[in-house]
């Protein structure tokens, strides 16, 4: 199982980790919120090696068979693989290369707060708020504690359908009984 979850998980880690290093510098050219929509759309395409994880185990490592819950383990561990690499290049672009990324984001969200009609006591109150997480935010592990819960969930909703779909029980022949498989 080792296999498998450290093969597909790094493959994965290495998308996700490519993709950031890409669209991180180019956040002001594309905005936001397409920076958003492209992130998020990367890591679903990178966590579809989850997919492939979980079939390469039941199909070589258990002979044919997986549970749910098994086909679940290995497609969550692979998740976790993949946010641990995203979260070393994260660290490594903030904090060497983007460390004003913080600032520049703060800064578009009062500006969509204007946008929206937001009044300046509730702008204020909004700032204050993120000025203080910014606080937190510069500290490298809350920094990497945050990073990582951001494709964490992507990877398991991925790992848990694709458990769904993948788990496959033992044909148990006529007459032999019940086999627990686990």
């Amino acid at each position: 199982m080792k296999k498998t979850v450290l093969t597909f998980g790094l493959i994965a880690g290495v998308i996700l980790s490519v993709m950031m290093a890409v669209t991180v510098p180019f956040h002001d050219t594309i905005g936001y919120d397409r920076a958003e929509v492209i992130g998020y759309t990367s890591m679903i395409l990178a966590f579809l090696l989850i997919f492939f994880g979980v079939r390469s185990y039941r199909d070589s490592v258990a002979r044919g068979t997986v549970s749910f819950g098994r086909a679940f383990a290995v497609g969550a561990l692979i998740a976790m693989v993949a946010s641990v690499c995203y979260t070393a290049t994260w660290e490594v672009i903030y904090f060497n290369f983007e460390s004003d990324f913080l600032e520049k984001y703060q800064a578009h969200q009062i500006e969509q707060a204007r946008a929206n009609g937001e009044s300046e006591a509730s702008i204020a109150a909004e700032r204050v708020k993120m000025e203080r997480n910014a606080a937190l935010y510069h500290t490298p592990a809350i920094n990497a504690a945050i990073t990582f819960l951001e494709p964490l969930p992507v990877g398991l909703l991925v790992a848990l359908v694709s458990a769904a779909v993948l788990r496959r029980k033992r044909d148990i022949p006529a007459g032999q009984g019940r086999v627990v498989v686990v």
